[in-house]
């Protein structure tokens, strides 16, 4: 079995794709009590990058947003 590639270096649609994997392997699959605890430990490390993704793009959205809104200036209030 090769090392899977850092949660870090996939992209969000791929980190799903992962965890979706893992989780049909819990749910069908005959556990494998080896298995089951590197499968948690992955599935770990791919939500809380799937988070900072997620945060990270927020963030991004804001900032477009923002520097979409109109400029207010000083006594001009409509």
């Amino acid at each position: 079995m090769t090392d899977p590639v850092p949660a870090e270096q996939l992209t969000y649609a791929e980190a799903v794709t992962e965890l979706d994997a893992i989780l049909d392997r819990l749910e069908h699959d005959e556990p494998d009590v080896d298995r089951v605890a590197t499968d948690v430990a992955r599935a770990s490390a791919l939500i809380a990058h799937c988070r900072e993704r997620i945060a990270s793009a927020r963030l991004r959205v804001d900032e477009v947003a923002g520097s979409l809104a109109p400029e207010v200036v000083d006594g001009d209030e409509g």
